[in-house]
């Protein structure tokens, strides 16, 4: 698998577990992201991200690494799906996940990618159960053994 397909269907796979809360403000942002309208999106978006609102953080990572609204930047990608999946946003952690495991914003790290799409497993993620198969082809025994254990020690911020 090329990393150009894992980059690229992450954005699928994850579009699909965008479950979207009854703010207003987010209500506005998701329909203008729908309608291409990013500039709105992030108008919108921005100040629930700010304000910690883990969904919107998300969005805006994604946004950050599809280029939408903004130019693509993997490193703020990074940061903004960082903030979302320390609260235990899903999506954010298959796309943090995946940003660990191709290098894109953060350093390439096999062990805190298999974590994040472990984490987002447990919540059911289909993408993330066959990322972490995938991941753990290319680690080495003491490897997996420590992104388990990051995993099982794991807590979302707030718990």
């Amino acid at each position: 698998m090329t990393k150009t397909w894992l980059g690229l269907s992450v954005v699928v796979g994850l579009v699909l577990v965008l479950v979207p809360p009854a703010w207003p403000d987010y209500q506005a942002g998701a329909e203008a992201y729908k309608r291409g309208d990013y500039d709105t999106a992030l108008k919108e978006l921005r100040p629930l991200a700010d304000q910690g609102i883990a969904v919107a953080q998300y969005n805006l990572g994604l946004m950050s690494y599809q280029g939408q609204g903004m130019p693509r930047d993997y490193q703020e990608a990074a940061q903004w799906c960082r903030l979302a999946a320390e609260q235990g946003h899903a999506g954010a952690q298959v796309l943090l996940g995946t940003l660990y495991h191709l290098g894109q914003g953060v350093s390439r790290d096999d062990v805190l990618a298999h974590m994040w799409v472990t984490l987002a497993a447990a919540h059911g993620i289909e993408i993330a159960v066959k990322w972490r198969d995938l991941f753990e082809k290319s680690m080495t025994p003491s490897q997996l053994a420590e992104a388990q254990r990051l995993a099982r020690e794991w807590k979302a911020k707030g718990e």
